[in-house]
């Protein structure tokens, strides 16, 4: 090769061992990762470990390895076996070690339950370092596509409406089946298609007595919150002797309705709108500090509402962190209930009554507000609040935290799909997420 040019021996011998502390930059977040894990107490984990058997990886090992990779795009654990072969971020991890793609899917769905103290344990680690103190969260949710096709889905109307089909089927498919002993037989394999109708009869049985349960649950539900506005209006109109203004609320409706629906493949999942129009999906839910952006509460919820969210973001968060200052939310979160929430838990409500529309008149964004009433209730306090500058400003921080972060799992750390199947999965596989964020971020802010 020419001399201008450096020269290339791939076969050159080291004259001493290798060592994979050279190999990797004295500042990287592999390095970062690791030196938190060792920080971390899994007594919890070793435990669950029986004796006999082949000698196992430490559970540090596997751990590390899978916020690193969750924190840099690789999920599939035999990516992740393979990395430990190619990169030498991975195989520092390991210590230059392999675990093969069934270990490393037994531990991830194993001790899913356990990391959700390693959630709390990695935030009082960012404590520690001095760049997390809890203040102003701002609450959000987003739409992650489960494991299972929206088109593995049956509602309740077509499982009607297919039954009805099947039961005509298999009547007439017997009566061929008698007349082919005497006749020429036909060219369909009757006792197949018998056996494929009665197989679709049982599953859309199953999935029917599913979709009533759950409809059951969600008119109790329905029922529950209706009485409770009705006792509301009762009250106001008994305190200020007037007819409350507005409609009165409407009963719920008690049986499945034709569009509800369940996931042969996931059937803890459900099918929601999201950016992408309908998908197969679970609500995950995150609350972000506003100032360090880490992730302190995560959950994951089936319904595809935000309403109901409020109550166990500001729980969660309160048992293992401490009371927050502030809640910063977007109006899918408003609701009166929410507002006295958020004022009897003693945290500050920023969440918007109303949708803004884009590219308001300057003078509509300026004009100052007139005081608030002293008589004034939650709703119309935070009403107010929202419409003065101060308030103004604490809520526009709202869209850089919360839906930044989102932001960045989706389209950097390339998490768009759960991979394992039910709620308590996709909860412990989210909570998984959100400690690789927050590793990230940790690293980012003082790592």
């Amino acid at each position: 090769m020419s001399g201008k040019f450096q020269p290339i021996n791939r076969n050159t011998a080291y004259l001493l061992p290798p060592s994979l502390q050279d190999w990797l930059p004295e500042k990287h977040l592999a390095r970062f990762v690791v030196d938190i894990v060792d920080q971390l107490d899994l007594s919890g984990l070793v435990k669950r470990y029986g004796g006999g058997g082949k000698q196992p990886y430490h559970p540090a090992v596997l751990l590390a390895l899978l916020f690193y990779g969750y924190a840099t795009g690789v999920f599939s654990s035999r990516k992740l076996e393979q990395a430990t072969h190619d990169s030498v971020a991975f195989r520092f991890i390991t210590g230059d070690t392999h675990p093969d793609h069934d270990t490393i899917a037994a531990f991830r769905k194993r001790f899913l339950p356990e990391l959700e103290g390693l959630f709390v344990q990695i935030l009082v680690v960012a404590k520690v370092m001095g760049i997390f103190k809890l203040g102003k969260v701002s609450l959000d949710g987003t739409k992650i596509k489960a494991n299972a096709s929206k088109h593995k889905a049956m509602s309740w109307g077509y499982a009607n409406k297919l039954e009805e089909q099947l039961r005509r089927e298999v009547p007439a498919l017997l009566r061929l089946a008698e007349r082919a002993d005497a006749e020429e037989e036909p060219e369909m394999d009757l006792p197949d298609e018998l056996a494929r109708r009665e197989d679709q009869l049982a599953a859309i049985k199953q999935a029917k007595a599913e979709i009533e349960r759950r409809a059951k649950e969600r008119f109790e539900a329905e029922q529950a919150e209706y009485e409770a506005k009705l006792k509301q209006r009762k009250d106001k109109e008994t305190k200020t002797g007037k007819k409350a203004r507005g409609r009165e609320p409407r009963p719920p409706e008690a049986g499945p309705q034709d569009k509800d629906q369940v996931n042969f493949t996931d059937d803890e999942s459900r099918i929601m709108p999201s950016s992408e129009g309908f998908v197969q999906a679970c609500n995950a839910q995150a609350a972000v500090d506003i100032d360090s952006h880490l992730i302190v509460e995560n959950h994951i919820t089936q319904q595809s509402n935000d309403k109901q969210e409020v109550e166990p973001g500001l729980k969660e968060a309160e048992v293992h962190l401490g009371k927050a200052e502030g809640l910063l939310a977007d109006a899918g979160y408003f609701s009166a209930d929410n507002v006295e929430q958020c004022e009897a838990a003693k945290v500050v409500p920023y969440i918007s009554d109303h949708r803004e529309r884009h590219n308001r008149p300057w003078d509509e964004r300026f004009k100052i507000p007139p005081p608030c009433p002293e008589d004034a209730d939650a709703v119309t306090a935070m009403a107010h609040r929202l419409r003065t500058s101060e308030g103004k400003s604490i809520y526009a921080k709202r869209k850089s935290t919360v839906e930044t972060v989102f932001g960045i799992v989706k389209e950097v750390m390339g998490f768009r799909r759960f991979h394992l199947h039910g709620l308590d999965a996709a909860q412990g596989e989210w909570n998984l997420v959100c400690m690789a964020w927050n590793l990230k971020r940790m690293y980012a802010l003082g790592g």
